[in-house]
């Protein structure tokens, strides 16, 4: 898509299109290595695997093959909305802070827009990553229709979205992403980059095509490599405690309203009638038992019984998968974007 002076001309719908069919090249070569870092970070399970192979090679021996791709019909089914939200509020979010539409973007600039789609894309990514995780705990066969009709029966569309505050700050790492492979692809230009007059900062998609002409396969396998590294560590931890809380349930138990009342009276018991609040009845009350409940509750329970390191489980195999996802993104889309021109 270049024209005679060397610029790139930009088609939206076809970069649209190399963005959809790239997210789901990358989510096919990248899920085994997922659903890995799943398990290593589900408490229930985490114990049965010593190593990233070893994880992979007990899932293959027990489950088939097809158990390393357990739960990837969800983000299959989304990635091209989510393709769409992602970069449309991205760009949005970067001309807020841009004032012309040539302006070359500050680092600080593009980490701030990431962070913010993060944050617009959790809309989607929530109901995706509950219902791809529940099946990913599971070893035994599910579908993902199965598995989102049980939680929507059970508690309706605000179970579909178990763990989104969680989940919005753990988006927030597409702002250590976009900035992680902008500064590495800065880094490795030969000119400035935004030289040319047609430079379009607030498109990322446009970016990655036009660096994709001026910059060598190392230096993109390079950038998309440190990008994927940063974008995790910085926030990693907040995944590990989203996996928790979307891959367990509410645990309800009775507990005598006595002692509710007692609890909240500092320590005294106080005289109950029906229309007290938290009863359900004169009697008991029910409350929810599950240490994963909420963001705070999942880390204020895990530090203590399982310390520091339950915080990086499962980061080797998403490590691991840097490489070859970045490999097969930038090759498909390059190609796409080619077929299509």
């Amino acid at each position: 898509m270049s024209s005679n002076d060397g610029a790139v001309e930009l088609n939206p719908t076809v970069d649209f299109i190399a963005g959809t069919v790239a997210g789901v090249a990358s989510l096919v070569v990248g899920f085994p290595f997922d659903t890995v870092k799943v398990r290593f970070q589900s408490p229930a399970i985490a114990g049965k695997y010593h190593s990233t192979f070893h994880a992979i090679a007990t899932i293959i021996r027990e489950e088939r093959f097809v158990g390393l791709y357990k739960g990837i019909t969800s983000p299959l089914a989304t990635v091209a909305l989510m393709n769409g939200l992602v970069f449309a509020s991205y760009r949005f979010l970067l001309k807020l802070q841009l004032p012309t539409a040539e302006t070359v973007p500050t680092i600080t600039q593009i980490a701030l827009a990431g962070a913010g789609c993060g944050i617009v894309s959790s809309i989607v990514t929530t109901p995706t990553e509950l219902i791809k995780i529940r099946q990913q705990s599971m070893l035994t066969p599910t579908k993902a229709r199965q598995v989102a009709l049980k939680i929507f029966r059970e508690n309706g569309v605000r179970g579909l979205y178990r763990g989104m505050p969680v989940t919005a700050l753990r988006d927030c790492g597409y702002g250590a992403y976009f900035a992680a492979y902008e500064a590495t692809c800065r880094y490795f230009a030969t000119s400035p980059v935004g030289g040319s007059s047609k430079y379009d900062g607030s498109n990322i998609l446009a970016q990655v095509e036009t660096e994709m002409t001026t910059l060598s396969w190392p230096a993109l396998l390079v950038a998309g490599g440190v990008a994927g590294v940063v974008g995790w560590l910085a926030t990693f931890p907040l995944d590990v405690v989203k996996t928790r809380v979307q891959g367990s349930q509410a645990i309800p138990i009775q507990i005598p309203a006595l002692e509710v009342a007692g609890a909240h009276s500092g320590g005294s018991v106080i005289p109950l009638s029906p229309s007290t609040p938290l009863l359900q009845s004169p009697a008991m009350v029910m409350r929810d038992s599950n240490p994963y409940r909420t963001t705070w509750s999942t880390i204020v329970y895990s530090y203590p019984n399982e310390g520091p390191g339950v915080f990086f489980r499962g980061l080797s195999p998403t490590l691991i998968r840097a490489i070859p996802v970045n490999m097969v993104t930038f090759a498909t889309f390059e190609a796409v974007v080619h077929a299509l021109s």
